[in-house]
C-alpha cells in the first residue's frame, strides 16, 4: 500500500501530515499529488469526502516552500477558487495544518466579510489566495489584487460553482491569468460545461478519476421514508431522538425552511441550529464550531451552505426535502461516511417528491428502498370534509360500534391518532426505521413516545428521550 513517504513530498510536509495522523494517502491523493509535483495540469474527479483538498494543498505548499522570493505587492503565487465561504475556510484550515513548518502567507477573500482586512492582507503580496469568485472580481476591479504573476490556479468543486452560476465569473478570472500557468480542476461530477471549461483552460491535463461520476460511496446505507408532508417535522424529531444518531445534518431546499425546521427541533429539545446564506459569516462560523465540538448535534442546512462542511464523524444525513437537482443528493449524502467510516442517509419523501426520487434513483443506478415496517409509497392525501352535526346522515360501516347514547361522542378510531400518540403496542410510521437505526428488530425495542404537552419531555422542560433540552443557539 502506498505511503505518503512514497509520493515525493518534502520532509516538512511529511512531518505535518504525520502530525495530522495520516500515513496512507487516499486514492485521489496518491494519483494527484505526483502529477502536480511533476508540473502537470490535472482534472480530478472524485466523490465528496475522498481527500481532494489535501491532494492539491500539499503540492501547492511544496511549490511555495521552494521559492526564494516573496510575491510582489498585490500579487499571489497561487490561487484557489471555491464556491462557498465554508469551503474557503476548510481549505485555509488545511493550508495552516499542513503548512505549519513552511508557514506560507495566505489571504482568504470571500463575500459576507468586511473587505478592508482582505485588502490589507493582499497589499503586501501573498503566497496563496483562497477566494470565492464574486469577491475576488470585486478586488480585481479596484486594483487590490492582480493575477498577472499567478502561476497556479485551482478550481475546487467546479461542478458546484457551475450550479451556483459562477461560470462567467470564473472565465473572467481565468482570462486575467498568465498564459503560462498550471491549472487544476477538481469536481465530484463532470457535466458538459465543466468539460468545456477544462478544454478551454487546461493544457494536456492528467485526467484522474477514482470513482464513477455521481455515484454515492458504498459505505452509506440509503433509505427512504414515504410520509405525508404535514407529518415530516414530527417524524424528523422521532428519527433524530434515537441515541444512535450522534451527529446529523438535515437538508432543506430553502433558507426559510432551514430556520423553521431548526426552530421546531429546538422546541422538541434537540440541540439544533441552522446554517444558510442569510447568516453572517461570523454566525456561520460559530454554528459550525459548535457542531464540530458537539454543542450542536443537528445541523440544518441548505445545499450551498453545506458544501464546505468537512467533519469526519457525521453519523446521519437526513433529506427533509429531496433536492430539485439529482446530483445534489450525491453531494448531500457525501457529508457522512467520511474518513473510512460508514454512515446512514435517510430521505423523507411525500407524494409531490416521488418524481424527484425517481430522478435520483436513475442517477445513482439503484433503487432506494423503504425499511421494513414503513410504507412503500406515501398514502393518498386524505380529503377533509366538513364535519356534519350529530345525525347528519353519514353512512356508518357495519362493523363500527354506535356510541353510547349518553356520550354523544364517537370513540376515536386508532387510525386517527396523531403521530407519536399511538395506543400501546401500535406501530408508528417510523418504528421500522428507528429499529433499523438502532440495529434492533423487535418492535418492543422502539423508544418511548414523547409527551405532547407539559411533563418531562414536553415543552415544559425536562428531557426528550433521555437528551437534555438545549436552548436555541444565539445565531438561529
Amino acid at each position: 500500500m502506498t505511503l505518503f513517504d512514497d509520493l515525493g513530498l518534502a520532509e516538512p510536509l511529511l512531518r505535518a501530515v504525520k502530525a495530522e495522523g495520516y500515513t496512507h494517502p487516499t486514492p485521489i491523493q496518491a494519483q494527484v499529488i505526483p502529477a502536480l509535483l511533476a508540473g502537470r495540469d490535472v482534472v480530478g474527479i472524485a466523490q465528496t469526502g475522498t481527500g481532494k483538498t489535501a491532494a492539491f494543498v500539499l503540492p501547492l505548499l511544496q511549490a511555495v516552500a521552494a521559492r526564494t522570493r516573496r510575491p510582489a505587492a498585490r500579487r499571489c503565487h497561487a490561487l484557489v477558487l471555491v464556491p462557498t465561504r465554508e469551503l474557503a475556510g476548510q481549505v485555509a484550515d488545511s493550508v495552516r495544518a499542513y503548512g505549519r513548518h513552511t508557514r506560507p502567507s495566505v489571504a482568504v477573500v470571500i463575500g459576507g466579510a468586511r473587505p478592508g482586512p482582505q485588502i490589507r492582507a493582499l497589499a503586501g503580496g501573498v503566497d496563496l489566495v483562497i477566494a470565492t469568485p464574486g469577491r475576488l472580481l470585486d478586488h480585481m476591479s479596484t486594483g487590490a489584487v492582480s493575477l498577472d504573476a499567478t502561476d497556479t490556479v485551482v478550481l475546487d468543486e467546479a461542478d458546484q460553482m457551475l450550479d451556483l452560476g459562477f461560470m462567467p465569473a470564473i472565465r473572467r478570472v481565468m482570462a486575467a491569468l498568465p498564459k503560462e500557468r498550471r491549472t487544476v480542476l477538481l469536481s465530484a461530477t463532470m457535466p458538459k460545461p465543466i468539460r468545456a471549461l477544462a478544454a478551454d483552460f487546461l493544457t494536456d491535463p492528467a485526467e484522474i478519476s477514482v470513482a464513477p461520476a455521481a455515484r454515492p460511496i458504498e459505505r452509506i446505507a440509503q433509505t427512504v421514508v414515504h410520509v405525508d408532508g404535514a407529518a415530516k417535522r414530527e417524524i424528523l424529531v422521532d428519527l433524530l431522538a434515537v441515541p444512535e444518531v450522534e451527529r446529523a445534518i438535515v437538508f432543506t431546499r430553502t433558507k426559510r425552511g432551514a430556520d423553521r425546521v431548526s426552530q421546531h427541533l429546538q422546541k422538541a429539545g434537540l440541540a439544533a441550529d441552522a446554517i444558510h446564506g442569510n447568516k453572517s459569516q461570523s454566525q456561520r462560523e460559530r454554528t459550525l464550531a459548535a457542531f464540530r465540538k458537539g454543542g450542536v448535534s443537528v445541523l440544518v442546512a441548505t445545499d450551498i451552505a453545506a458544501r464546505g462542511i468537512d467533519i469526519d464523524d457525521v453519523s446521519h444525513v437526513v433529506n427533509f426535502e429531496l433536492p430539485n437537482v439529482p446530483e445534489s443528493y450525491v453531494h448531500r449524502i457525501g457529508r457522512t461516511a467520511r474518513a473510512g467510516k460508514s454512515g446512514t442517509a435517510i430521505s423523507l419523501c411525500d407524494r409531490e417528491e416521488r418524481g424527484l426520487l425517481r430522478d435520483i434513483e436513475r442517477l445513482i443506478g439503484r433503487s432506494i428502498d423503504a425499511p421494513d415496517g414503513t410504507p412503500d409509497e406515501p398514502a393518498p392525501a386524505r380529503k377533509e370534509g366538513r364535519r356534519r352535526p350529530s345525525g347528519g346522515g353519514r353512512q356508518r360501516p357495519a362493523n363500527e360500534a354506535r356510541p353510547a347514547a349518553a356520550s354523544h361522542r364517537p370513540a376515536k378510531p386508532a387510525a386517527a391518532t396523531r403521530h407519536g400518540e399511538a395506543r400501546p403496542g401500535a406501530e408508528t410510521p417510523t418504528d421500522g426505521l428507528t429499529r433499523m437505526i438502532a440495529g434492533t428488530e423487535s418492535p418492543g425495542a422502539s423508544r418511548p413516545k414523547r409527551s405532547r404537552r407539559g411533563g418531562n419531555g414536553g415543552r415544559g422542560g425536562g428531557t426528550h428521550s433521555g437528551r437534555p433540552r438545549v436552548a436555541a443557539a444565539a445565531d438561529a
